[in-house]
């Protein structure tokens, strides 16, 4: 009698909670709700906030406000989030840095990119393209591999320091193709990085196809392949590295939108919902080409589990390569 009457509490409990979540969804949001931004205002990623942020505000009749919140690697805004109250009023946009790559990076982090955080929907991916100064020798893939083995670690590339996406993408790639290029030059963006790979200053490097997709097409930087496992929409033409001779490899960042963790389901479901309208409004879609931002479409379980196995994936390429933090 105890158990049944126990039991029946429990399904009480269960009905209500999930009336809860349900009567907060219906009449979400009743106020303003902030999108916090862990880099600086003018990023990629706060210009794409401050836009899905104006949509969704058409479409709630409430202020979205996009909360720049940038410093140690994106870490202070990402925790702000994590430690927010799970009621679907603080929100966060984010994507690999923060969430895939530092927890292999940093020994202790205040955050768990999983345990903390519920993703609603990755909403684009970015591939990175080996660039080559025009006047390079190598004028694929297989050329630099055969340079790299030619004269081993005397190829120096770019990067935007330690840890970053276009540095362990370049350190997967030397894995893949068994050589050693050279030093790991940094520098504080990609502006400065393309500058000295356009000039010849540096032969190689690993970047964003937003930065270097107008030097491409103007002759400035010449492209060898996208690291993505199918090739890109911005550049057709242009292999995929696992096309040109080794296969599996794929490398994209990504990013998406975050609650923190408990957040009712029935809210995310809405959140989820309107953000997929948002994202095919053409103005919304204008900017994505304008970025060379590849859209993307993932279940909240999807995105969950992709996030699993990029942590796992940066991780193996920071312990192989020794990489540590500037």
């Amino acid at each position: 009698m105890g158990t049944l009457r126990t039991t029946l509490a429990f399904l009480m409990l269960a009905c209500g909670t999930g009336a809860a979540g349900l009567s907060a969804a219906q009449s979400y949001p009743a106020k303003p709700v902030r999108v916090i931004v862990p880099f600086g205002a003018g990023t990629q990623t706060d210009v794409l906030a401050r836009l899905i942020g104006q949509k969704l505000t058409e479409a709630w009749g409430q202020q979205v406000i996009v909360e720049n919140r940038p410093g140690a690697g994106a870490i202070l805004g990402t925790d702000l989030t994590a430690k927010a109250i799970p009621d679907g009023y603080t929100l966060m946009m984010n994507g690999t840095g923060a969430l895939a790559i530092n927890p292999g990076l940093y020994p202790k982090l205040p955050y768990d990119p999983v345990r903390d955080f519920a993703p609603i929907t990755k909403l684009v991916i970015v591939t990175q393209v080996l660039v080559v100064t025009p006047s390079f020798a190598a004028k694929s893939v297989k050329d630099v591999v055969a340079l790299a083995k030619s004269r081993p670690g005397q190829i120096n590339y770019g990067s935007f320091g330690n840890g970053t996406v276009n540095h362990l993408t370049m350190e997967m790639f030397q894995s893949a193709g068994g050589i050693k290029l050279g030093n790991n030059v940094a520098f504080r963006g990609s502006a400065d990085a393309n500058i000295q790979v356009m000039s010849g200053e540096l032969p190689a490097m690993f970047d964003s196809m937003t930065s270097v997709l107008p030097h491409v097409k103007s002759g400035k930087l010449r492209a060898l392949a996208v690291s993505s496992a199918t090739r890109s929409p911005f550049l057709p033409e242009l292999p995929t590295i696992a096309e040109s001779g080794y296969p599996g490899f794929e490398v994209a960042g990504w990013t998406g939108v975050f609650a923190p963790a408990k957040t009712p389901d029935a809210v995310l479901d809405k959140i989820d919902r309107d953000l997929m309208v948002a994202v095919k409004r053409p103005e919304v879609r204008e900017l994505f080409n304008q970025l060379a931002f590849a859209p993307a479409s993932e279940s909240r379980d999807e995105f969950r589990r992709h996030i699993v196995s990029e942590i796992a994936k940066w991780a193996k390429a920071i312990k192989d390569s020794g990489t540590k933090i500037d």
